[in-house]
């Protein structure tokens, strides 16, 4: 076993699911935000599965290895995208499989060297590196919470903790923004839906990182400016957390001097040096 130092832990809330066979790449190219053809053993790829309306259904990371596709997923949704996919598959010619529990994610981060066969986290180079490995092959000495607490620190959203699958579009998640969407690669399911959106300029929700005022509300509470709604709160460590809002509304409340409240607790929106909207929701 394997044992790799501080800042690295199990991602134990994961799942894999296995794509192989001759046409692999262009059956998930077909399906996929992210440009299936970057895809390599040493270039994952983080992407989504939309609805034909554009909105996310499932978000995973894509790595190529041992000839074939390994989709790091949410794993309680791993064996519902495996069938998702068997549902699209009609007669290519591919195998899919959940292979949660063979397989499992590890993290790392800050002064954590990646070791062989980790590549860096494709969304940002400060989230640090991922690895899938043989499970039971790998000691870790930080915890998932931990991962959780590092992530939440940059301001980088995920899927069922921060928005709500089937209920949000690439954009409010900030996707875009996280090399989770190709605009140049050719058709994939809801992808009219996303560029409309990108070429408009018409994402008015986002996610953003915000500091609290005391302790977390649980996610899902409601942020209020005075006795308006402009968002949910989502998950939260460390005196910082993640909030999906309308960026109008907040600005407003900004400018008239008035307080975002989550659950009785003071909110304030935070920098993330890679978001690069305002929030009136441009781009």
């Amino acid at each position: 076993m394997r044992d790799i130092m501080d800042n690295s832990a199990i991602l134990t809330d994961r799942g894999l699911v296995r794509i192989s066979g001759e046409a692999a790449r262009d059956f998930l190219q077909g399906l996929f935000t992210c440009d299936m053809s970057d895809v390599s053993p040493t270039k994952p790829a983080f992407g989504a599965l939309l609805t034909p309306q554009g909105k996310i259904l499932f978000d995973f990371f894509v790595v190529e290895q041992d000839g074939a596709f390994l989709l790091d997923c949410r794993k309680d949704l791993a064996g519902d995208l495996a069938k998702r996919l068997v549902f699209y598959r009609l007669r290519a010619p591919v195998d899919i499989e959940d292979a949660t529990g063979t397989l499992e994610v590890v993290a790392g981060w800050g002064n954590c060297p990646p070791p062989e066969g980790a590549n860096p986290d494709p969304r940002l180079d400060a989230l640090g590196w991922r690895m899938i490995a043989e499970t039971g092959t790998i000691s870790t000495r930080s915890s998932l919470k931990d991962y959780h607490a590092h992530r939440i620190s940059l301001g980088v959203p995920e899927g069922g903790m921060d928005y709500a699958y089937s209920n949000a579009f690439p954009h409010e998640a900030d996707m875009d923004l996280l090399n989770g969407v190709s605009f140049s690669k050719g058709c994939y399911v809801g992808q009219e839906v996303v560029s409309r959106m990108e070429n408009r300029g018409t994402a008015r929700t986002r996610i953003i990182s915000v500091s609290l005022s005391g302790d977390a509300p649980p996610p899902g509470t409601e942020i209020r400016a005075g006795d308006r709604q402009i968002g949910t709160f989502g998950s939260a460590a460390n005196g910082h957390g993640l909030a999906m809002v309308r960026t109008d509304r907040v600005s407003n409340a900004l400018a008239d001097n008035i307080a975002l409240d989550a659950g009785g607790v003071e909110i304030s929106p935070a920098a993330s040096p890679w978001v690069d909207f305002g929030l009136t929701g441009g781009k």
